[in-house]
């Protein structure tokens, strides 16, 4: 049985097409992550030190190495924003 080989261009094109746009998401979601894989199931915990990563450096997966807090790290909480009684 002869191969058709007309059929194997239109086939080249969706895979580098696939693989191409696979490429780029995985590409886009690690520049997004600072160059680390995407976190999945996000627990409370998680978000909370998401919370505060981000009250420390900027971005939700910074990390700092200094243990001394930013100027004004103390007082942009979130809890400054309810209503006291």
């Amino acid at each position: 049985m002869p191969v058709p080989w007309e059929a194997l261009i239109p086939f080249g094109l969706l895979t580098t097409m696939f693989a191409a746009a696979g490429t780029l998401l995985n590409t886009s979601k690690m520049a997004q992550n600072q160059g680390k894989p995407p976190r999945y199931k996000i627990d409370a915990w998680d978000e909370m030190m998401m919370e505060r990563d981000r009250r420390l450096t900027g971005h939700t997966r910074g990390q700092r190495s200094d243990p001394t807090p930013p100027e004004g790290f103390e007082t942009n909480s979130v809890w400054y924003t309810e209503k006291t009684q």
